[in-house]
This record gives structure tokens, sequence and C-alpha cells, in this order.
């Protein structure tokens, strides 16, 4: 993910189953078709059986788990320069509040993509039994800053942590990485091994469910570990940024403008967080 710079304006099937530049922080394309693409009751996209007379129905198999999703970006960043642009500590080094994100040549941003993901994310997993908290509650404010982020997590002791991104690389380039944190001297530290386990998980099932390469131009087989990004290094909890892939390959691009796909993703997100957060 490449944070934006200032003078600029300031991201079924494995169980039975940040950024670039600047954007006009226009609606998603392709909303008209997403009422059809909406998961069923158990987020595979059938409907639930019912359970057999005088049988209890199954544990769902996320019950009693906390889950954050951390849509990134929002879509009202590019209004408020001022705010999104303010410097924060992230233990490492200063660093920008918060940046608009990236968006498609035809101007698909990224905070809408993302808004669009985590929200099907969210109905997904709590179809599974998992109680979801959003970092944001809609596509049209500023912020809140990375540091807010972390702390939402932090606050709710959450079982698990990810933040919803794409990136804004070359057009050459594609495929998908996840980012997971290092250690730091900082209170990260105690979840770094188990951040890095969901983040392989997360990164099998994306893989998986969506069939996008692994990223061809950051990290070793869609691996990548940093200690400058704030939503990480201030989290006490096990957390994961997903690039989900380029939005300024065309290719790429088209996938995350059509509604099913957007669907493919967010089910194979809940996929890998469910590997990892399952016995």
């Amino acid at each position: 993910m490449r944070a934006l710079a200032a003078s600029v304006l300031a991201v079924c099937g494995l169980i039975t189953s940040a950024c670039g530049g600047a954007v006009s922080g226009g609606p998603a394309a392709g909303q008209a078709a997403e009422q059809a693409a909406r998961p069923q009751a158990d987020g595979t996209g059938a409907p639930s059986a019912p359970a057999p007379a005088g049988r209890a129905p199954a544990a769902k198999p996320l019950s009693g788990k906390l889950v954050v999703v951390d849509p990134g970006h929002n879509g009202g960043n590019f209004r408020a320069p001022k705010a999104i642009n303010r410097k924060v500590n992230v233990l490492t080094q200063w660093k920008a509040c918060d940046t608009t994100g990236t968006a498609t040549a035809g101007g698909y941003s990224e905070a809408a993509f993302t808004w669009d993901v985590s929200t099907r994310l969210v109905k997904i997993l709590r179809s599974r039994g998992a109680q979801v908290k959003l970092t944001r509650q809609n596509n049209t404010g500023v912020g809140p800053c990375i540091t807010e982020r972390a702390a939402i997590g932090n606050r709710s002791k959450a079982d698990a942590a990810i933040s919803v991104h794409a990136d804004g690389s070359a057009t050459r380039n594609r495929g998908f990485h996840v980012i997971m944190p290092k250690k730091i001297n900082g209170p990260v530290d105690p979840v770094v091994g188990a951040s890095s386990r969901l983040g392989v998980a997360v990164r099998d099932a994306f893989r998986k469910g969506t069939g996008l390469p692994y990223s061809t131009y950051i990290g070793s087989k869609a691996l990548d570990y940093r200690n400058d990004l704030g939503g990480l290094n201030l989290s006490t909890v096990p957390k994961i940024f997903v690039e989900t892939g380029n939005m300024k390959n065309p290719a790429e691009a088209a996938k995350f403008q059509d509604p099913r796909f957007r669907q493919k993703i967010a089910l194979a997100l809940a996929n890998g967080l469910q590997h990892y957060l399952e016995p």
C-alpha cells in the first residue's frame, strides 16, 4: 500500500465450506447488480437447510469469536486534506493520519471497493456466528486515523483483525499480497507470530477462492512483512493487511468492478479467517 503525497490530498471453497494516487471519491461501479450478488444466510450463496426434526441446529463455526474488519481509507477523505495529512506516531516513524487511497483508471475508488468488500465480509462472518466490528460505518466520512483503527481492535480484544485494501502500482504489476507485522520492541510484538499464521491462512484461502495470482512485484509468495504501518505496529491483537490486487492493472480493475467478484473476495477472506480461528 503506497501512501499518497500530502500535496495530492493526501486499501468458495476451503471450508464447508496501501495504495496509490488521489481519487475522486465517486460511488462504486456496478451497484445495480449487487443485490443479486449478496450471500444468502449461510454465506455460501445458497439457502441454509433447516435442521432435521428433533435435532438441535449445529453450532456455527465462528460462535464466540470477535473479528474487526477495517475497510481501508474513506470516501470523504479527499475533502479533508488537513485532517488526513495530520501526522501521527506509528512508533517507527510519523505518518499521515490516513490517505485517500488509489482508484482504477475509470475512477472506481479504493475506498468504495474496500467498503463494499468489507460489508460483504461482515455478513458472511456473522452468518457463521462471529461477532464483527467495523472501523468505519460508511463510505462518506473522513478517517479514522490509522492509530484509531488499531485501537478499535485493541479495545474490543478481537480474536483477529483484517484491514482490506487494494494497491495502486504500475499497470504491468498484478496479483495480491498479505502484509504482516514485524517485531518493533512495541505492542505488536506478542502477536507477531499469530499474525503470521493469520496471514498464511488468508493467503491460501484468497488464492484458492479468487484465482488471483501471488503478487508479481512485492513480497515472497504473496507474504510481506513491514514495520511502518500504524495499523499493525500499534495492534495488540493478531492483525493483517490484505492488498487484494492492483487497481491500476486493467484486468484486475475489471474484476474489482464486478460485484460477483467482490463477493468471491469477501468469501475467500471469510474462509481464511475461519481457518485461522477454528480450533
